[in-house]
């Protein structure tokens, strides 16, 4: 990225507030995060702008936005940002207990309401002064999950937990737990008497659905067999699912770990589907090169740790 001359007279400064810049895509707030005033920070995108012969970030009315050549340059620099963070680190090893580092990390909605409970209990006692920002994150409409691995390269997050195992090499990932899917009702709703498919087509569905679509893979799995259901609301995440499905006749079929983790709270029960529906793992996963930083993979492991043995979702489910 850089030849010979210009090493010379470059601030590895620079590097960290082009990161900054990168992730936050605003001068005000990278200046904030910086503790520098907005024109230092300007100064110093000039700076840059000149050594790499590119204007790197172009102004709009919500903030900037990178260029072509700022986009390729973010993991170069993240990956030479986290190698000089590791030879830092060796010089004062991480120690969780007096650590006050904050860490991003980012998860579905049905996975940070199943690791976040366990993870904070464990931080409380482990690493008092830790804090941890949990960021939503969303599949494409073809439900994968690039958003997320590019926001890994570029550092805009730590740590992301994703159902998915098409995750490439150069991240190092674990699978947490395994997942499938009950059926959601309330206590006393009547298809919990007689759980059979035929009620199960004839009940009102609930679907969690980012965009609002309604056909889901359970739809698929009947029109296999020839029978469809009727899906008569969709909610944009899984908090909204539990809360809805406790005060109506919706039924809903959620996360297992999900739904066990907040039965008793919202007055739940889980129900075994009246037809197979499939099972997947739940991966943490950062890059490998950010596993060189200590505290990053003190945190990872300590995510993997605190996966529990599944619960009960709020009865012997049938």
């Amino acid at each position: 990225m850089l030849n010979e001359i210009d090493l010379s007279r470059v601030d590895l400064n620079l590097l960290v507030l082009f990161e900054t810049v990168t992730e936050e895509r605003h001068v005000g707030r990278a200046a904030e995060r910086l503790n520098l005033s907005a024109s230092a920070v300007s100064h110093g995108l000039g700076r840059l702008r000149r050594l790499l012969n590119d204007p790197l970030f172009l102004r709009t009315p919500k903030g900037v936005v990178p260029t072509s050549r700022a986009l390729e340059l973010a993991a170069p620099v993240a990956d030479i940002l986290a190698r000089v963070r590791n030879v830092v680190s060796t010089a004062a090893p991480f120690d969780p207990t007096t650590s006050s580092r904050r860490f991003t990390v980012a998860a579905p909605d049905g996975i940070s309401g199943v690791v976040l409970r366990p993870l904070l209990a464990e931080l409380n006692q482990l690493a008092p002064h830790i804090d941890i920002a949990v960021r939503q994150i969303l599949p494409s409409p073809a439900r994968v999950w690039h958003s997320a691995i590019a926001d890994l390269e570029t550092r805009a997050m730590d740590i992301a937990i994703i159902p998915s195992d098409d995750i490439p090499s150069r991240f190092h990932r674990r699978c947490i737990y395994k997942e499938d899917f009950l059926v959601a009702v309330r206590a006393g709703h009547p298809f919990a008497d007689n759980p059979n498919l035929e009620r199960y087509c004839e009940s009102r569905h609930l679907v969690v659905s980012h965009g609002g679509d309604s056909h889901g893979f359970v739809d698929e799995l009947l029109a296999k067999q020839g029978i469809s259901r009727r899906v008569a609301l969709t909610v944009p995440n899984f908090m909204l699912a539990l809360a809805v499905v406790a005060e109506s006749d919706f039924i809903a079929a959620l996360p297992r770990r999900f739904i066990a983790m907040h039965a008793a709270r919202f007055g739940l029960v889980g129900l075994k589907p009246p037809l197979p529906l499939p099972g997947f793992s739940v991966n943490a996963l950062a890059p490998k090169v950010a596993m060189m930083d200590a505290g990053l993979g003190w945190l990872f492991n300590l995510i993997a740790s605190t996966a529990q043995p599944e619960p009960n979702a709020g009865r012997p489910h049938r």
